[in-house]
């Protein structure tokens, strides 16, 4: 019994550090080309925009959570497989997912939702700033 209780306590622990703060989340998304941030809606959501276009919003007064954009059919398997995984707080919940940083989700999956997020932004966008984007 000491055991399965040591393992919970460290499965606790584990759990607490794999979460993902603002500063992390930011200097990932400030690593994609032509990502700006910005505030415009206030002091409580700091805004990452590819080519003037949003991809991520954090929500710095929460601070465990950011909304991220989502192919349709993905952000309903991603809500049914992750309880961190939510329709999108104050958006269109058929194209945006609320994510929460600091539950099992890991690293690695938290990185490939906003990958995801900044490539359905970039594939909208018009050909000639596609290309920008891509050096060509």
């Amino acid at each position: 019994m000491q055991i399965r209780a040591l393992f919970a306590a460290l499965s606790i622990q584990f759990k607490k550090q794999i979460a993902m703060n603002v500063e992390e989340v930011r200097d990932y998304c400030m690593q994609k080309p032509a990502t700006t941030e910005g505030m415009p809606f206030g002091d409580d959501t700091l805004v990452f925009k590819v080519a003037g276009k949003i991809f991520l919003l954090f929500s710095l007064d929460k601070g465990n959570r950011f909304n991220v954009k989502c192919d349709p059919e993905l952000a309903v398997e991603l809500r049914e497989q992750h309880n961190e995984v939510q329709p999108g707080y104050h958006m269109n919940k058929t194209h945006w997912n609320t994510v929460f940083t600091d539950g099992s989700l890991t690293y690695k999956q938290l990185h490939q939702m906003i990958d995801h997020s900044y490539a359905l932004i970039v594939k909208s966008l018009p050909k000639k700033v596609q290309a920008e984007l891509a050096g060509d």
